[in-house]
């Protein structure tokens, strides 16, 4: 906590300090255009239209590009030089195209690092070349980290430092008991899971486990339709033995687990479900938040969802009657309060005990059906030949009547991955088991994929996550969104029968704030 306090006063001197005569080209003018202006004004983009102006090195900074036809930093001149009084039209006109960044202002700190700089004779050390960093947002790369303290994770480092490079921008007049206070405003905040559970709490009238039956579901937003399969409560034996074939350490000791009854999704959740979700067309931070609420804003509309795509996410390999994929578990975890904000019923991911009970499914051996027919129930790749998944529902169901629990696409649950968690239950019954994820990676997914042979597939078998699920993901911090290079990864949803509190909804939604 005393490294915590060091750390926030010396970011509060660096927002409000003093600035020494000599403004450093390095350590002040580089980062801050670095982070606001190199999007567009970089080489790659330098010749399309609207955007020929690169900024990554002297000779082309001080150029300028055609659009200008001059000039644009002007040593000793800042107001004659349209770097500088471009990033001050915004305070007259907003909506003028000239003004710079667009929509983004500077601060007028930001802006006098720049004149200042200017003024002074611009310069810019010999070899020093220009590279996109990041721009910081305080409320949603920095409150949190400062709300929660330390210590904090090298990209948790990674993140203050370029806040701090970048003028340590802090709201005029906030303090993070602000913060406490931002909970009673209209956002993605346990004040919005309140409302969506009283909507639930109306609409659930089914209290009895002998009152649940299979249903069918209405995505309100587009009409989209899925199955929910009843599963009873009841106990089992979690775990491998050790003389299953392809177990490993993690899958052991084999425990007792009981579970309470929940409704299990027929099918993994498909791009028809999934995609209304991902791409909205609202205008939204990184965080997923929409940039303007209004004041008469349906809960549905106020969840938070991922940033538009940069690529295609189904990678070719169809969105019709197939699984969704590539999805983060918190992007998983937010589509379930999304889901759940608009049907009126509380859905989330299955914990790992819930999926292998379901899997499984009154059954104990490696698969739920007889290892011999598993081609027959599981879309897979024993010879490493598949290209790609299959549409839901084309292989046999398990004796519970879920589809595709064995390959097709692996499915995100809600655990942290603790490889020696198992030894660490109760010789006697484990109620509801469920590690609560502390850190980022690892996390897990169940029932093995489309990409992996027989043995990946086994009812027991635990993956977790890796830092490489989004090694093609360009972006600093890495999205929050989207795991790129994992095109073998799913999910499914659940619906308990018994409606939790709203603090305990809110934690299981935004799970993954938790080591980001």
């Amino acid at each position: 906590m005393r490294k915590f306090s060091i750390l926030l006063a010396t970011v509060v001197v660096s927002a409000s300090f003093v600035r020494a005569e000599n403004v450093d080209f390095m350590s002040e003018v580089k980062p801050l255009f670095e982070a606001t202006c190199l999007q567009c004004h970089n080489p790659d983009d330098a010749d399309d239209e609207g955007a020929e102006y690169d900024m990554s090195t002297m000779k082309a900074a001080f150029k300028g590009g055609e659009s200008y036809g001059r000039d644009v930093i002007r040593p000793g001149d800042s107001n004659d030089s349209p770097v500088y009084w471009m990033t001050t039209i915004h305070y007259d006109d907003p909506e003028d195209p000239e003004a710079m960044p667009p929509k983004k202002p500077l601060t007028e700190a930001q802006q006098n690092v720049i004149r200042d700089w200017i003024d002074q004779g611009a310069p810019w050390p010999e070899g020093a070349v220009l590279s996109e960093q990041p721009r910081m947002n305080f409320k949603v790369n920095i409150l949190p980290l400062l709300s929660k303290g330390g210590p904090f994770s090298k990209q948790e480092k990674t993140l203050l430092r370029l806040w701090v490079e970048q003028g340590s921008v802090w709201p005029d007049g906030f303090t993070l008991n602000d913060a406490k206070k931002d909970e009673d405003e209209l956002g993605d905040n346990l004040a919005l899971v309140e409302t969506i559970r009283g909507k639930i709490l109306k609409t659930s009238t089914v209290t009895a486990e002998d009152q649940m039956k299979e249903y069918t579901e209405t995505v309100l937003k587009t009409g989209v339709k899925f199955e929910m399969v009843p599963i009873k409560g009841g106990e089992f034996l979690m775990g491998s033995p050790p003389n299953e074939t392809g177990r490993l350490e993690d899958e052991g000791p084999q425990h007792n687990v009981a579970v309470e009854p929940f409704w299990m999704g027929k099918f993994e959740v498909t791009w028809a479900e999934y995609e209304p979700f991902m791409i909205t067309g609202v205008a939204r931070n990184k965080d997923g938040s929409p940039e303007s609420i209004p004041a008469d804003a349906l809960s549905v509309d106020v969840v938070s969802s991922p940033t538009t795509p940069y690529t295609e996410m189904s990678f070719g390999m169809g969105t019709d009657g197939y699984p969704a994929i590539c999805m983060t578990q918190h992007a998983a975890n937010k589509y379930c309060q999304w889901l759940s904000a608009q049907t009126g019923h509380y859905y989330r991911l299955p914990t790992e005990a819930e999926w292998e009970y379901a899997c499984r499914a009154g059954t104990t051996g490696p698969f739920s059906c007889p290892e011999e027919e598993l081609a027959d129930y599981a879309v897979m790749d024993p010879e490493a030949v598949r290209v790609g998944y299959e549409k839901i529902g084309t292989k046999k169901p398990n004796p519970w009547g879920l589809y595709d629990m064995h390959g097709n696409v692996m499915e995100w649950v809600l655990d942290q991955f603790i490889a020696d968690a198992y030894s660490t239950r109760k010789e006697e019954l484990n109620m509801n088991p469920l590690a609560i994820p502390t850190s980022l990676y690892p996390r897990i997914a169940r029932g093995g994929s489309w990409y992996d042979p027989p043995e990946e597939l086994r009812s027991a078998r635990r993956i977790w996550s890796d830092e490489s699920w989004k090694t093609q993901d360009p972006q600093l911090p890495k999205s929050i969104w989207y795991h790129t290079d994992a095109h073998w990864l799913g999910f499914r949803v659940v619906r308990p029968l018994a409606v939790p509190e709203a603090k305990k909804m809110d934690e299981l939604w935004n799970l993954g704030r938790n080591g980001d």
